[in-house]
């Protein structure tokens, strides 16, 4: 965590110094709230004109299905985003979605449930692939000791890979995601662990130093092959549902839980045990960097949190002690690590992807390209 500046706080969202690239205006206002009135609101249409873009893409998305199984892929979690963006493509949109899930090995009892109520009442198919443990499990003990705070690459490389490959094989054109300006118009930072897309580069290289199993079947599909081979040569294309329908967190779970029976999460990303405990303990506690404060932040631009409930979250961890102790154990032994090992990978010196071979510079030029073109409205620096 950054110390070398004074403190300071947003005024009207919650984000701080602890983004070491954070700039403020005069007032006070950090560039993630500035970002937002200026580039996201702007473009963002959920009334009749999201509406009538929505049923077009889905007529796009209907004419590439004929005489297909399916028209679409989705993955699936079980958690909100995923799940609302299944319920839009079938019921509003009127596509005939794969639900696609990747088991990394860390699935809440309440994920596994609200993939099957969604399954069982839209009467859809869902393609579950299991991700070899043994592979899994030496990816995530290699990121560990790397002592990055990206320590939930290896489960989103795994999904998003999973996904991307899965399509590919069997040529379907159009994947729909839970991405959405809604609940992730704040961007978290990528000091904060969240590394801007699947670097082959630096993932090999963190396992060629720590790593112990060939990683024979475990899916990795580089940035560079899935924004350049997938999306021009394969004609691959990434739709966001989501930011063209109205959003409101709370309504959306409402009406899931009274249609499904699907049941929300404490936070969001909860239906991941890992990334629970990565987000509530090991983040927060070794790095000094709350993932919550981006989330809390979009709640507070979109209008679905007032800074005040913000503040006052943000100022007690989410889960109790105990309950985290508990995960502390858990993780450690469903990783073949004593308490004691665990904890010594907790303290040993933080690192970052920095001291490690990647193509940041590359991603990152990228990046600047899409957001010159309009085409990523989300602060990206």
């Amino acid at each position: 965590m950054n110390t070398s500046r004074p403190y300071q706080i947003c005024t009207k969202t919650i984000m701080d110094t602890s983004d070491p690239n954070i700039i403020f205006n005069e007032k006070g206002e950090s560039d993630y709230y500035l970002n937002y009135h200026k580039s996201i609101l702007p473009n963002w249409h959920t009334d009749e004109r999201g509406h009538q873009e929505l049923m077009i893409e889905a007529e796009k998305i209907k004419k590439e299905g004929v005489g297909k199984d399916f028209d679409c892929i989705i993955g699936l979690s079980g958690g909100l985003d995923s799940s609302y963006a299944l319920y839009v493509a079938k019921e509003i949109m009127g596509l005939r979605p794969l639900i696609f899930h990747v088991d990394a090995g860390w699935n809440t009892d309440k994920a596994v449930g609200n993939i099957e109520k969604l399954v069982n009442g839209l009467g859809l198919d869902l393609y579950t692939e299991v991700i070899n443990w043994e592979e899994m499990k030496d990816l995530q003990l290699a990121f560990f000791k790397s002592q990055i705070a990206d320590q939930d690459m290896p489960q989103d490389i795994a999904f998003f890979s999973g996904l991307y490959k899965f399509a590919k094989k069997y040529k379907i054109k159009y994947v729909l995601t839970g991405a959405n300006f809604s609940t992730e118009c704040c961007r978290e930072p990528e000091e904060w662990g969240a590394y801007p897309g699947i670097d082959k580069t630096l993932i090999m290289d963190i396992h060629h130093k720590f790593g112990k199993k060939e990683l024979k079947s475990f899916p990795i599909v580089d940035i560079l092959s899935y924004k350049i081979y997938y999306k021009y040569v394969l004609g691959m294309k990434i739709f966001k549902p989501l930011n063209l329908v109205p959003y409101i967190k709370k309504d959306v779970e409402k009406l899931l839980e009274e249609k499904f029976g699907w049941e929300k999460f404490q936070h969001k990303h909860h239906e991941s045990r890992f990334t629970r405990f990565y987000e509530d303990f090991w983040m927060p506690r070794k790095f000094g960097y709350e993932k919550r404060r981006a989330h809390f932040s979009s709640l507070i631009l979109t209008g679905q949190m007032t800074r005040e409930e913000a503040l006052e979250r943000i100022s007690k961890p989410e889960l109790e002690q105990k309950f985290l102790e508990k995960e502390f154990e858990y993780v450690a032994h469903k990783l073949d690590l004593t308490v004691e090992e665990f904890q010594k990978l907790f303290e040993g010196e933080n690192k970052t992807f920095n001291d490690y071979k990647n193509k940041r510079t590359l991603i990152g030029f990228g990046s600047q390209v899409m957001r010159r073109l309009g085409l990523e409205k989300r602060l990206f620096r």
